[in-house]
């Protein structure tokens, strides 16, 4: 295993190495307090994430605005690092020590939700225009944002970076993708403005470049900036594969670190295994037979933006055997490769990776929904039941997340109906609460 791809380090730009090239792949995991601050549950989580042997853990959303989350029990750094509490900050760096115990990076991203915000964290989302997320009914009409506010944004972005690195975390990662507000500005469909945020590309990717632009005047050349960016939203008139690619040449001049390939959206959400709207959903470039059957995603779409990314780059989305990981690694198809579901239950999974105990990850997808056939599976005619399939495997996640974090073993064994259960016990409880403080 010592010739093995995977396990080689990883020079980045900036300087910084990366010991392995396995990393944790950003997840929600909802374990803030009622006042949104870092707890102890973090410190468990990724103690033993940073145990479990991946070279980079790259944290869930950690918020620039309080108001407006991607669901309760975010960590929010919100105001500016002036005025952080010292309890804030000393949790924030109990959980970067913790996360970085075995001497692998702990990298925090950053993110703002922007109109996926649900109705039960605020009924005032925000976005580049008023156009409102089609998802169960449940995610009120953004407003847009104003310029000054878009301003204010970007120095928060740059503020949440300078607060992360005086905490210990290793490295930042800008989330770009998934329809968050960074990735609205840059689609077409929702950012529907007219000044100069908005219109042509160009005008779409400045609030993006601009953040990177002073996140990186924040924490300095020698610290790692990484950027999520999807690939294609799978929207009509969305934001293209061809868009993707010209915005990564923009972000080949911002010096950036690492370039994470992902796709989708809320209502499009591809990561998930969801094939989306077909009245909404583009077709995108054919992905190749091979590829699907290869396991990866976005690995096709990442081969073109291979072709004029200057950093290296992680892909992230499917992956489940050594011999694949290991094949499009030593072929320079991806510099790292990026894991998430199979942690949520076996947080060891890179290390056995690494050292030959396991060829293959578990896949616990292909049985958490809510029947394998049939009218009620992810199959069915009707776009509320993919979507129920698509959520109840997301709550079945988190549980386990949850599990991890009280120091308990994953329980794979746990019913969808039972997760989504508690999970929105959870997250009614969280809003409440957190709205409660708030006031």
């Amino acid at each position: 295993m010592d010739q093995s791809s995977l396990a080689q380090p990883l020079e980045l730009p900036c300087g910084a190495v990366l010991p392995n090239r396995i990393a944790k792949a950003a997840m929600t995991e909802g374990l803030s307090d009622d006042h949104l601050k870092a707890t102890r549950r973090h410190e468990t989580l990724y103690r033993r994430w940073s145990d479990g042997g991946a070279g980079l853990l790259i944290t869930g959303n950690v918020m620039i605005d309080r108001r407006v989350l991607e669901r309760p029990g975010n960590v929010a750094i919100d105001p500016a690092p002036t005025a952080v509490e010292p309890e804030s900050m000393a949790q924030l760096r109990a959980w970067a020590e913790a996360g970085t115990a075995n001497g692998n990076h702990l990298w925090m991203q950053i993110s703002h939700a922007g109109r996926q915000s649900p109705r039960y964290v605020t009924t005032r989302p925000m976005g580049p225009s008023a156009v409102q997320l089609s998802l169960l009914g449940n995610y009120a009409r953004p407003r847009a944002l104003t310029e000054a506010e878009i301003l204010d944004f970007i120095q928060r972005f740059a503020n949440v970076a300078r607060v992360a690195k005086s905490a210990g975390f290793t490295g930042v990662q800008v989330h770009g993708a998934h329809g968050y507000l960074l990735s609205s500005f840059l689609s077409p469909v929702t950012n529907q403005r007219s000044d100069r945020w908005g219109g042509s590309l160009e005008n779409r990717a400045r609030f993006l470049l601009e953040v990177v632009r002073a996140t990186r005047k924040a924490v300095g050349a020698e610290f790692p900036v990484a950027v999520k960016l999807n690939s294609d939203d799978f929207r009509k008139g969305g934001f293209t594969l061809e868009d993707s690619v010209q915005v990564v040449r923009w972000l080949n001049e911002e010096k950036i670190d690492l370039l994470e390939v992902s796709g989708g959206t809320y209502e499009q959400p591809r990561l998930l295994g969801y094939s989306g709207d077909a009245d909404t959903a583009s077709e995108g470039p054919a992905m190749q037979e091979s590829t699907r059957k290869r396991e990866a995603y976005f690995l096709d779409y990442a081969q073109k933006i291979r072709e004029v990314c200057d950093c290296p780059l992680m892909v992230t989305g499917g992956f489940r055997t050594w011999a694949f990981m290991e094949e499009v690694v030593a072929s320079g198809e991806t510099d790292v490769i990026g894991l998430g579901r199979p942690l949520c239950t076996d947080p060891d999974t890179a290390k056995d990776l690494l050292e030959g105990r396991i060829d293959k990850t578990v896949c616990h997808e292909d049985h958490v929904k809510l029947v394998q056939k049939g009218f009620f599976s992810p199959t069915s005619p009707l776009m509320p039941i993919k979507v129920l399939n698509v959520l109840g495997g997301q709550a079945w996640y988190y549980q386990q997340i949850f599990r991890l974090a009280d120091n308990e073993a994953a329980d794979p064994r746990m019913g969808i109906l039972r997760a989504i259960g508690a999970y929105l016990l959870d997250e009614l409880g969280q809003a409440r609460r957190a709205k409660k403080n708030s006031r």
